[in-house]
């Protein structure tokens, strides 16, 4: 039985794929690594084909027609056969030694029928063009080294929230949960990181540096310019969070709730922040209509996360208001090195 299932989604990947691969191949026979090949027009498919004939015990390719990152995750989770799933973006990368920990951890915890529904890690972003890097770890959130549930958690700090890059989850979880990305969407991740939590009720937190997140390609999906030009994307995202559970009252644990409650705050305030740095007419009126659709979701709902909205100092009325949550978003970016 393979223990985990990487899964690599690849759109013209081809100047940077091969790091990404080769910190997984350490691994051996424990993993699977399954790269989607998303309709590339570069050499991905070939580099690709070139891993899974060195490598067939470990490697599976999958060329499928462009759907975006959201489907390549499909594809892969749909394929998968690993005990684990942990997505690994093309231009990011693994600590090698630290996944060696995770695998002997959770080979552990199977034999022990103790394997927990969420492995979670710390991930160090990684600005390679300004030589700098930021590591976001958990280790006065949530007790290491240890099964644990939500009321075992302490408040997560804005900037520790669980993404995508820190989070190891249960396959057969993700199929419980429907987990179903859209296609053709950036920021999918943000989904892949909330939809799951309510049916995850055993986590285990291993205080180790294991994904390199690296931040500084113009076209990212995180850089502000690319942003602003997919809020609509963005927005997208945002509304399928919100349906995705009733809230607040849905959730049995309190810590949990309250914790994807604050997570649907920030969300609207990143969709806030990133219309109001645009500034045009058009993203006013998409603000007004975003804050509209929570309020005929659920009155409950922007309750509290209006009230969050506030405390953060994001809808502040006017030019004033304006100039004020773009320049705390600012500073914000400065230091915590997000993007």
């Amino acid at each position: 039985m393979k223990i985990m299932t990487f899964t690599i989604p690849c759109y013209n990947s081809a100047a940077y794929m091969e790091r990404c691969i080769n910190t997984l191949l350490p691994c051996g026979n424990d993993v699977e690594v399954i790269i989607v090949n998303d309709g590339s027009t570069d050499d991905t498919g070939k580099i690709a084909d070139n891993y899974a004939t060195q490598y067939p015990e470990i490697v599976r390719v999958i060329h499928q027609e462009n759907g975006g990152h959201g489907e390549a995750i499909n594809m892969g989770l749909k394929n998968a056969s690993g005990l684990y799933f942990k997505v690994v973006d093309s231009d990011d990368w693994i600590d090698a030694p630290g996944i060696i920990k995770v695998l002997q951890t959770l080979k552990t915890l199977v034999s022990d029928n103790s394997a927990p529904d969420m492995m979670v890690c710390n991930y160090v972003y990684e600005k390679l063009q300004e030589g700098t890097r930021n590591v976001i770890n958990y280790n006065n959130v949530i007790p290491h080294d240890q099964i644990c549930g939500w009321d075992d958690l302490r408040r997560f700090p804005p900037w520790k929230y669980l993404i995508m890059h820190s989070l190891i989850y249960r396959t057969q979880l993700l199929h419980e949960c429907n987990l179903k990305l859209p296609k053709h969407t950036f920021y999918v991740d943000c989904i892949f990181a909330y939809q799951p939590l309510p049916f995850v009720k055993t986590i285990y937190y291993l205080d180790i540096n294991l994904y390199h997140y690296f931040i500084g390609r113009d076209d990212q999906s995180v850089n502000e310019n690319m942003m602003i030009k997919r809020i609509d994307q963005q927005l997208k995202v945002t509304r399928i969070m919100i349906g995705c559970h009733r809230l607040p009252g849905s959730i049995s644990s309190k810590k949990l709730s309250n914790y994807m409650l604050s997570y649907l705050a920030m969300m609207m305030t990143i969709c806030t922040v990133f219309m109001r740095i645009s500034g045009t007419k058009e993203d006013h009126k998409k603000e007004k209509e975003l804050w509209t659709f929570l309020t005929s979701c659920d009155n409950g709902l922007y309750r509290h996360a209006s009230c969050r909205f506030l405390r953060m100092v994001a809808i502040l009325p006017g030019s004033s208001g304006n100039k004020i949550t773009v320049r705390l978003y600012k500073i914000a970016r400065k230091v915590y090195k997000f993007n």
